[in-house]
């Protein structure tokens, strides 16, 4: 059996409703899932909205690496630690997606003795959420064919329709296709394609919703193309937006799970933060806000994305002021940053972990753009050795920056203490003063140019002129106000996917741009990035099997 999954099934956990009452949540609010999942009913969420908020702490990374850096372990291991202390908290995750899950990265219920459970459950299925996001995201896909098909009196160019199906599967042969062959009683063909759910406009939008009547008017402002004269077709035009509310209404109830150690965790929505906005539902973190002393949540992939897109597009648009952040790393990850090959991490080298310490301290730098107090946790691995530690204390050391060793993995909420206390203070202290990076009156293409050069260090982007006339066709059409969502690799600040460590000086090439009305922002997609991933050569869907008793074995 894997052995995180291993750990998970070795600890009882307890009934749903005694890890609400820790939040005072009554029993009455909760629409159980079995006995360990439950959705949070709106007549109790609305009952609290007036409730002064808790202090929001946003998890964050370094530019993640195949050697593991732990961060929604280390969002669980934090929030245990501070329950552990006293403090009451709650943790707000995001939903795993079946991609990740049957593909290469494995499952997002954290890890060890830092997980939430059921892990199996919340990592396949879970409530159903991600299904009900889907069919609201292929319901619109259908009607727009079906619009066409009964004379199309909107006038909707097929030529010109920019709206996507989804699945929540990698599948690299739905990237494009053509719809609609077989002769006229089966419509007009044109070109189509998949996007995995995740990236769909409709998860963006049932993340950023506050309430039912936003999810509804959202969707309806969600943009599907475009007449031969060039206006715009809604959603709304389509009416569309009532029917895929109804499919989203239960879903956008959020979800209530536990840790191994019976801390509460709101795991709800999920989209991915190299191609959308990778933060999870403003509905749970506002409910986690109105509940708990202290919200630890996480933001998708390095702080370079995720980190950015929930300063610049969550906390903009949910009026949320985050308290503190804490970037984790490894020093196993550091060493590859600096050009230690995966198999040569056990071995000793300060020196590598001296030029890996550039990615590290990039990211700490940008956070401090926002006017966030930053503390660093490295995830300790027993090859770990002090002079490398030393190396990467001394560096945050002259930026003023605390580092904590965190034994979370394998201990649980005790092996995270010392950083939940810093944590706690650095709220007490009050010394946040959050601001987005740039403003909602500067202008498309200057808004990605600041993130490029601000955060990815960039000289400057790459914009086709056709681009760039899109952009400004957005601008026209009154979208310049909104904040950009940058879609590129994860793996470094450019996007170029090898380039390791802390380049600068690069230009970010601004492939396409797509307006996403509904959810508010412009997603640039830059470089070679898909927004409908394939499955690798040996996919973890290979080793996940059933037991003789039925339970699931193999997944991460």
């Amino acid at each position: 059996m894997n052995h995180d999954l291993a750990i998970a099934r070795s600890v009882t956990l307890r009934p749903i409703a005694g890890i609400a009452a820790q939040l005072g949540i009554p029993e009455a609010a909760l629409e159980p899932y079995g006995r360990f999942k439950a959705k949070i009913g709106f007549d109790f969420i609305r009952s609290v909205r007036d409730r002064p908020d808790g202090a929001l702490v946003l998890v964050t990374g370094i530019s993640p690496t195949p050697a593991g850096e732990g961060k929604t372990t280390t969002t669980v291991g934090l929030g245990d630690a501070l329950n552990r202390i006293g403090v009451r908290a709650a943790i707000c995750l995001r939903e795993p997606s079946l991609g990740p899950s049957f593909g290469q990265k494995g499952g997002a219920a954290g890890g060890g003795r830092a997980q939430v459970a059921p892990m199996d459950e919340i990592n396949l299925h879970f409530t159903g959420d991600f299904h009900a996001i889907t069919a609201a995201n292929n319901l619109l896909a259908a009607m727009i064919d079906n619009h066409l098909y009964w004379g199309n009196a909107l006038g909707l160019d097929p030529r010109r329709i920019s709206w996507r199906r989804a699945m929540d599967m990698n599948d690299r042969a739905l990237r494009g296709l053509v719809v609609g062959l077989g002769g006229v009683a089966n419509g007009a063909p044109r070109e189509d394609g998949f996007d995995i759910t995740v990236a769909s406009e409709v998860m963006a939008v049932f993340c950023l919703a506050r309430d039912l009547d936003d999810l509804q008017a959202r969707l309806g402002r969600i943009i599907v193309g475009q007449t031969r004269e060039g206006a715009n077709v809604t959603a709304r035009d389509l009416a569309a937006d009532g029917a895929m509310a109804a499919l989203l209404r239960d879903a956008l109830q959020p979800n209530l799970v536990q840790t191994l150690e019976g801390s509460p965790a709101f795991v709800h929505g999920g989209p991915f933060a190299n191609i959308a906005h990778g933060c999870n539902s403003l509905m749970a973190t506002r409910l986690g806000l109105k509940l708990a002393d202290v919200v630890v949540t996480e933001a998708g992939f390095g702080a370079d994305l995720g980190a950015e897109k929930f300063l610049d597009i969550k906390c903009r648009i949910g009026g949320l002021r985050p308290a503190a952040a804490v970037v984790v790393a490894t020093i196993r990850a550091l060493k590859m940053h600096g050009g230690v090959a995966r198999s040569d991490l056990a071995r000793e080298d300060p020196a590598a972990v001296a030029r890996g310490v550039a990615n590290l301290a990039r990211h700490v730098e940008n956070l401090g753009k926002f006017g966030l107090p930053v503390l660093v946790a490295l995830n300790r691995f027993d090859h770990d050795t002090e002079a490398e530690f030393e190396v990467v204390r001394a560096a945050m050391a002259r930026r003023e920056v605390p580092v904590f060793r965190c034994t979370h993995w394998a201990d649980g909420g005790a092996g995270a203490e010392a950083l939940a206390r810093a944590v706690e203070q650095a709220i007490a202290l009050g010394q946040a003063r959050y601001a987005p990076l740039y403003a909602d009156g500067l202008g498309l293409a200057e808004k990605i140019r600041c993130i490029a050069r601000e955060i990815y260090r960039a000289a400057d982007i790459a914009l086709p002129e056709a681009v760039a006339q899109r952009l400004a066709r957005f601008e026209a059409a009154g979208f310049g106000h909104v904040p950009v969502c940058i879609a590129k690799t994860q793996y470094s600040f450019t996007a170029d996917p090898t380039r390791m460590g802390a380049p600068e000086g690069h230009t970010l090439p601004v492939r396409e741009v797509r307006l996403s009305a509904g959810a508010g922002f412009v997603v640039a997609i830059c470089g070679d990035v898909m927004t409908m991933p394939g499955l690798p050569r040996v996919p973890a869907a290979t080793s996940i099997r059933l037991d003789a008793e039925g339970r699931i074995e193999g997944l991460f």
